[in-house]
């Protein structure tokens, strides 16, 4: 495998001082993702340092490490490591010849980002680089930065944010050719205290837009024409995305015999069918976003659609599992790693879609970071839940109560206090034929309810 990295590069991106000559062929600053020939960053932090974790790292096979202390082994010796790693991010984005794409939102943006990548892919093999999981914030942004591969064509990147600003300094790192708000939504309204100022910090992105960019905004949002504003003075192009006047739209769109969606999409340059593995009306939306961006980049929209349609679910975002039971199965929808309003009212709806031999149920925890309008955001659940045909909900943490009281003897329903109570509750309910939705903010930790009931059941796309 090729040098992402040689000391020498890494000296003169950092202004560090290599201890010896090494190469690298990835980066992480977590010593457990350490692998044979990669950089180990020795990130500060408020619990561990990451220096503490440097032998651990060697004896894990890294070639070189990023420390801001004299190691044994070979290193880079660095003032200030997370100065250094981002450093070392502008370094990559300025080598980097091809097409840039950013993509942020409230809602969607992980699974939009990892759709669009898995688009371009289809016809780039091995010369897509994305921001994994969802390293999307101020350290995360600089390592996946920093681990694109010097000739890749495409680079996908995701950023997130908690308050106004944020996204304005990532967005000056990945300078993207492209940018893309997937949604807007109550998340994170704790801390910036209105929608509109959601709206006008997730428009951050376009300031950060490459001379002749694109920008794309959804449609099908309140805050659109304060985003179109926002983009105005930053983007060449704007292109919206979503029903009605949207300039990509769906001329129609039926439910698919795998549970997904069938779309005939309406573009700037062409008219595409093509089919969607995800099921829901919201990754309608989502694809209508990812064929906006690939037709912006200049990339292959048939092979786009092929990939939309082989894409499975991810981790807490969507995966499906079939849970084996006495007498049959049972499917496990894991949507445990966030929610926020918009997000738990789109998967109830695929809920009520799913064709179930048994019963409905949806394990929702409370939704975080809603601030002073967390009781009514959570008692404003109460009517998708019932259009939904939910037959058992369980209800976790406290701040559920308020949608306990709003369900009333509509819906049968239990409030239990944590995820371990809730795996429990789940356990003796659950029956084959019966479909279950798991939805929750990630501090939850709904993800343990989803391993453990789960288990080694089988993912699936239907």
């Amino acid at each position: 495998m090729s040098a992402l990295w040689t000391s020498a590069e890494i000296e003169a991106a950092t202004g560090g001082r290599a201890s010896a000559p090494f190469d690298v062929t990835g980066v992480t600053f977590d010593s457990r993702e350490v692998e044979e020939g990669w950089l180990f960053v020795a990130m500060p932090g408020t619990v561990a340092d990451g220096h503490d974790f440097v032998a651990r790292a060697f004896a894990q096979g890294a070639a070189g490490a990023l420390v801001s202390r004299p190691v044994e082994g070979p290193h880079v010796l660095v003032d200030d490591v997370p100065q250094a790693l981002e450093a070392l991010a502008i370094a990559s984005r300025a080598r980097m010849t091809g097409s840039v794409l950013g993509v942020t939102g409230s809602v969607g943006k992980t699974s939009t980002k990892e759709a669009l990548a898995a688009a371009l892919e289809r016809r780039h093999r091995g010369k897509v680089h994305r921001s994994l999981k969802s390293y999307n914030n101020h350290t995360g942004v600089p390592l996946s930065l920093a681990r694109m591969p010097r000739d890749s064509v495409y680079g996908v990147f995701e950023m997130g944010m908690n308050h106004e600003g944020e996204i304005r300094a990532l967005v000056a790192l990945v300078r993207p050719h492209v940018a893309l708000v997937t949604a807007i939504a109550p998340a994170h309204i704790e801390n910036l205290g209105s929608m509109d100022a959601i709206a006008d910090a997730k428009g951050e992105i376009f300031e950060g837009l490459e001379p002749g960019g694109t920008a794309i905004i959804p449609n099908d949002t309140p805050y659109r024409d304060r985003l179109l504003k926002k983009a105005r003075r930053h983007a060449e192009t704007i292109l919206t995305f979503g029903s009605g006047d949207a300039d990509v739209h769906a001329l129609h769109a039926v439910r698919a015999d795998n549970g997904g969606s069938l779309v005939t999409a309406r573009l700037e340059s062409t008219d595409l069918t093509y089919t969607i593995a995800q099921p829901g009306e919201h990754w309608v939306s989502n694809s209508l976003a990812v064929l906006a961006a690939v037709e912006a980049a200049g990339a292959d929209l048939a092979a786009a659609g092929l990939a939309l349609g082989d894409m499975g679910g991810l981790k807490g975002r969507g995966e499906r599992h079939r849970v084996a039971l006495p007498g049959g199965t049972a499917l496990l929808i894991d949507e445990s790693y966030n929610a926020n309003p918009a997000s738990m009212a789109a998967t109830l709806r695929s809920l009520g879609e799913e064709k179930v031999e048994g019963r409905r149920l949806a394990v929702l925890g409370t939704m975080l970071e809603l601030g002073e309008h967390s009781d009514a955001a959570h008692a404003g659940l109460a009517p998708a839940i019932r259009e939904a045909r939910v037959d058992e909900v369980i209800l976790v943490g406290e701040p559920a109560r308020r949608l306990l009281d709003a369900l009333g003897s509509d819906v049968a329903a239990i409030l239990v206090p944590d995820a371990a109570a809730a795996t429990d509750a789940l356990l003796a309910r659950l029956a084959p034929g019966d479909a279950v939705l798991v939805k929750a903010s990630n501090g939850i930790g709904l993800a343990k309810l989803v391993d453990r009931v789960a288990g080694g059941a089988a993912t699936c796309s239907t």
